[in-house]
């Protein structure tokens, strides 16, 4: 059977300068096993599968759609940069209109709503992320994160782990320089993750830069390890993290983030956190391919 099939760079104005994904449009009739198999065939590090908001019991006549996302690996419950790439490739192919400038995304996470501003290439869109929780606040010389921070000059705030659906530790670094030019030591990030059951360490630091506030370089430590290049995710758990310290910054609770550059691309993430303490994480997305996939 064809169906309907997209890779978007989310997170961008122009192709590659995002973080790739794939979108099966219309995917009734895929199994469990036919969607794990076309993500680990992708090889994107994650792929979306969009069902009529009726193809779920748990939906209500509010929601827009439904989504499922995997990774090569596994099932995802939730990940910003899915999120809102799908929903600008269900408004590009029509399956969706916005209500009072919102569309509602229903998945294991529950429903979702997305902000929807602007139209075709200046058009950002931004997800009500899950709520974060802090777990834990580390101490700079404590013995788990010794060796995953070496040689990392630290900022002011001390590292915490926190939870937004996936569990990350934000430390903070001293510059933006500092940052950049960091070498993450892959074995020690990988102990790390793996004892802590988090992602892995989300750094950031402070910058002058007149477009972004912060600079941010997300380091995943298992199961795999690498890098990614532009996380909605991880910086809506690091905005969270930032609300509760009373350190947010930008103005009026919004502010952009830089991320990628280390790997090669070059993503622009917008943070909103609202009055009642939500995070909205998103921005633009480009179409890069259009067509069909047949499984």
């Amino acid at each position: 059977m064809s169906r309907r099939y997209v890779q978007v760079d989310v997170f961008a104005d122009r192709p590659g300068a995002g973080n790739p994904l794939a979108v099966v449009l219309e995917a009734e009739g895929l199994s469990d096993d036919d969607m794990q198999a076309i993500a680990r065939w992708t090889r994107l590090p994650e792929t979306t599968f969009v069902f009529p908001a009726n193809a779920s019991t748990r939906t209500g006549d509010d929601a827009s759609y439904r989504i499922r996302i995997f990774s090569p690996r596994r099932e995802v419950p939730f990940a910003g940069h899915p999120s809102v790439g799908t929903a600008h490739a269900v408004l590009e192919a029509g399956l969706a209109t916005p209500r009072d400038g919102l569309l509602v995304q229903d998945g294991i996470a529950g429903k979702l709503p997305l902000r929807v501003t602007g139209e075709g290439a200046k058009r950002t869109i931004a997800v009500r992320t899950p709520r974060a929780s802090v777990r834990e606040i580390a101490s700079v010389d404590d013995p788990r994160l010794r060796d995953a921070l070496r040689d990392l000059p630290l900022g002011k705030l001390p590292p915490a782990l926190m939870d937004g659906g996936r569990r990350w530790w934000l430390v903070e670094l001293e510059n933006e320089t500092a940052l950049r030019s960091a070498a993450p030591p892959w074995d020690a990030i990988g102990v790390l993750a793996q004892s802590t059951e988090s992602m892995g360490v989300c750094a950031y630091a402070r910058s002058d830069d007149p477009v972004y506030y912060l600079a941010v370089r997300a380091w995943v430590g298992a199961p795999a390890q690498f890098e990614d290049a532009a996380s909605g995710a991880a910086n809506a758990t690091l905005a969270a993290w930032l609300a509760s310290q009373g350190a947010m910054p930008g103005d009026g609770g919004f502010y952009r983030i830089s991320q990628g550059r280390e790997v090669g691309h070059d993503a622009i993430i917008e943070l909103t956190v609202d009055a009642e303490g939500d995070v909205w994480s998103g921005g633009r997305v480009c179409t890069v391919v259009e067509g069909a996939i047949r499984w």
